[in-house]
This record gives C-alpha cells, structure tokens and sequence, in this order.
C-alpha cells in the first residue's frame, strides 16, 4: 500500500476524517508524519517514537493547550498507537529562523503565547526533569550501537552547578511545551499557535523561552522582546538567567535526542551532525564569562 492509500484507509476509521475524498498534503515532521486533509491534519507516530514518549500524556496535554486558546483543536486521539488529529489552522505561517527574523513581532507573539500556556492553570501528567531525563537518555542509548560525542559527561559534570542552583531556587512549576523547535509555531500575525506536544509536561517556564532562543537562533535583542511580552516588562535578573542558563541545558539533552534518532536509523536529518553541534554550542554557551554572571543571578 502506497503512503497516500495508507492514510486514506486510516482515515476511513475516524470519523471526523471519514467521508473525505480531497487531497491528501504531507507537512514537515522530523520524526513523525504530518498530513493535512482539509480542515483536519493527520499525525502518524514515527519509527521508534514509543520507547521515550508516552502518547496518552501527550493527548492530555494537547487537549489542555487547545483548551488554553494556544494550540488547535483535538478532534481525536488515540493513545495505544499515536494517532491524533487536529483542526487545521487556516492562514498560519510554520515558522522557521528565518521567521522569527523577518516577521515583525514574531518573538512578541510567542512570549505571550507562552505566558498564556503557562498561566493556564492547566495540569499536564509528565513532569518535565531535565536531569532525569538526561539519565534515561543515556540508559537507552547505553542499549543501542551509537557513540557519545567526546566529552559529553565531562559536560553533563560541569552542569552539576546548574542542577545545584536550580535546586536551591525553585519556581512554581507551570504546564509547559518543553520542546519549542520553530516548526512547532504556527503564526497567523496576529497569534502564535503551539503544535506538537509530545515532551510536554510540568516545568521551569523560563525553559521553554530559553529553548525556543535556541531553536529560532534568537538575538538579543529578539530575547528582550519575547520575554518582555511573556512578563509585560522588563525580566528581573533571575529569570532572565534561568532563560539563558536553560539556553544551554536544552541543547546538553536534545544531543542525547539526536543520537536516539541515529540509533532509530532515522533519515531525516543528519543526526551525528545534529549531536555533535548541539553539544559544541551548549559547551560555547558555559564557556562564556556571561553565563557564569547568569548562573549567580539565579542564586
């Protein structure tokens, strides 16, 4: 059965899909696939994807974020296999870099998407630990045919002073997305909508801005911005270091992702390439006389 004939029988079974006889258009995905049907799109869990996310917590979470007016709609969700779809958001730009860039009030956009998000009130299932989750990414790969960029732990050693000042400063925990890669922001111009809430869980809310900085290659002046949108002024000291401090942790776990992807023989990317310039600019990050000035206005 060829890729279009698949997703037309899948859809048969769906029932708001069923009935539909108009074109079928693959989106992007890095590791899922995405296909718009009309109103609706269509996720398809990718190869691998059921050993490090839990699709029932994402469904919740997803279903919150609609609820909190920054995601679409779900219409369905089936957590045994993966599949959800949503409604599709008319007249939205995916955005990229380069977007970010060139789009006036792009960032401002997405810092009140996620003040909204994480104001919510909502209660997502997972909680989001970075540390641990570093852990269990190691486990897996501990299991799989795939090399550590060299140096990795001696980082992961020199971020214990992280983890101590996150410990010692705690924040309220908030519903966060977790993973803010620029493909997951849909921009209309007026309002910037979040997809894609498989990491999602509670979390330090200055991760997901410090994240999507990372992701949109975000300037300075595009971090002021975002987070003075997020807080309706200018950041205090201390958040405006968790931000940059998470600028460097998200990139120290999402090297470990890169290399699950390897080790899942996923093509769509190259994911040596991917790992090992996550982990060179997270190490060019602490290396920085800023981060550690930063690191003590958290605390």
């Amino acid at each position: 059965m060829d890729e279009i004939a698949e997703i037309r029988a899948m859809s048969g079974t769906i029932v708001a899909l069923s009935g539909y006889s108009g074109p079928v258009q693959r989106l992007g995905g890095l590791t899922n696939r995405v296909y718009r049907l009309g109103d609706f799109c269509l996720r398809l869990p990718g190869k691998g994807t059921e050993t490090y996310i839990n699709r029932s917590n994402e469904a919740v979470a997803a279903t919150e974020a609609a609820r909190a007016g920054v995601a679409p709609e779900v219409v369905f969700a089936d957590a045994d296999i993966g599949v959800i779809v949503t409604r599709f958001i008319d007249g939205a730009v995916t955005m990229t870099p380069e977007g970010f860039a060139a789009r006036q009030g792009a960032a401002a956009r997405a810092g009140l998407a996620f003040a909204r998000l994480h104001t919510s009130g909502a209660v997502f299932p997972f909680r989001f630990e970075l540390f641990a989750m570093i852990d269990e990414y190691l486990g897996l790969l501990a299991t799989k045919q795939v090399a550590l960029p060299d140096g990795y732990h001696d980082v992961v050693a020199e971020a214990g002073a992280v983890r101590a000042a996150l410990v010692r400063n705690p924040v309220p925990l908030a519903p966060c997305h977790c993973d803010p890669l620029c493909e997951n922001f849909l921009d209309t111009g007026n309002a910037m909508w979040i997809v894609d809430w498989e990491y999602s869980g509670m979390n330090d809310p200055m991760w997901d801005l410090g994240d999507l900085s990372v992701e949109a290659g975000m300037s300075e002046a595009q971090d002021a911005e975002m987070l003075r949108a997020y807080f309706g002024h200018d950041p205090l000291p201390a958040d405006h270091g968790r931000m940059v401090i998470y600028k460097a942790m998200c990139d120290l776990l999402w090297t470990l992702w890169g290399l699950i992807q390897l080790a899942n023989a996923n093509t769509a990317d190259d994911f040596r390439a991917y790992a090992d310039g996550r982990l060179a600019r997270c190490k060019a990050l602490m290396a920085r006389p800023q981060f550690a000035r930063h690191l003590a206005a958290i605390g």
